[in-house]
């Protein structure tokens, strides 16, 4: 049975658009005179996505605190070490703020809110930052590391939509997330919430680069790797 015939006989009332997969789906196992078939529901959903996350961006730009973000740049821009940490989507969202501060030499690493507890949080020390994202501000297994941060006299930035939740009271600044409602149908998938907290950690490091002076001949030399590294360091003859 070819693949269109299974796609008809599993959804005989859909409405679909035919998509020639030509030659960039030939590792998808296609036999020849293969199409894939997609709903119109499906492709009014991944335009949909675009429009959702849009608008979260720019309606979470209107609960932009200054007093708060400068802090927030002042404690990074100064920090000795960086600690980052959440669980799921935020602690992918962490993993890449803790790259995004190593691009600009602030020394940062991700600590897993498993290894935290077990010893990991020896990486920080007095007068460290401690950055946590949390969305709704009560994810269980960042409780105990906030205590063992306010014990060992590191600051603590978190980022959360509920500023009256555990981890936004413990903090020493709190950057408020916006999200109107995730991209899919259930309201469910930590989608447009990553994308905005993506977007905090992105204008933060634009900000401390801009507060330390940061230089791109500095970054050419971290970075040889790769187009950007050569572009850079073209640039530097």
């Amino acid at each position: 049975m070819s693949h269109t015939a299974r796609q008809t006989g599993r959804f005989p009332f859909a409405k679909r658009i035919d998509i020639n997969p030509k030659k960039k789906y030939d590792n998808r196992n296609l036999q020849k005179g293969d199409r894939l078939m997609v709903t119109q529901e499906a492709l009014a959903a991944a335009k949909a996505a675009y429009d959702i996350e849009a608008a979260c961006i720019l309606e979470m730009k209107e609960y932009f605190d200054t007093d708060a973000f400068s802090r927030a740049v002042e404690l990074l821009s100064n920090a000795p070490r960086i600690g980052t940490s959440g669980c799921g989507h935020s602690g992918i969202a962490c993993r890449h703020f803790a790259h995004l501060m190593c691009c600009v030499e602030r020394p940062a690493r991700f600590i897993s809110p498993a290894e935290a507890v077990h010893g990991a949080t020896g990486f920080l020390q007095k007068g460290d930052v401690m950055v946590f994202a949390s969305r709704g501000g009560k994810t269980e297994e960042l409780l105990p590391i906030l205590d063992i941060c306010k014990a060992k006299g590191v600051s603590v930035i978190t980022v959360t939509e509920n500023l009256e939740s555990p981890l936004a009271l413990g903090a020493d600044v709190v950057l408020k997330q916006f999200v109107n409602r995730e991209t899919d149908k259930w309201n469910a998938q930590g989608t447009t919430s990553m994308t905005g907290l993506c977007v905090i950690f992105h204008a933060l490091q634009a900000a401390v680069i801009e507060q330390t002076d940061y230089r791109a001949e500095q970054f050419a030399l971290i970075h040889p790797g790769g187009a950007v590294g050569k572009r850079l360091n073209e640039e530097k003859r």
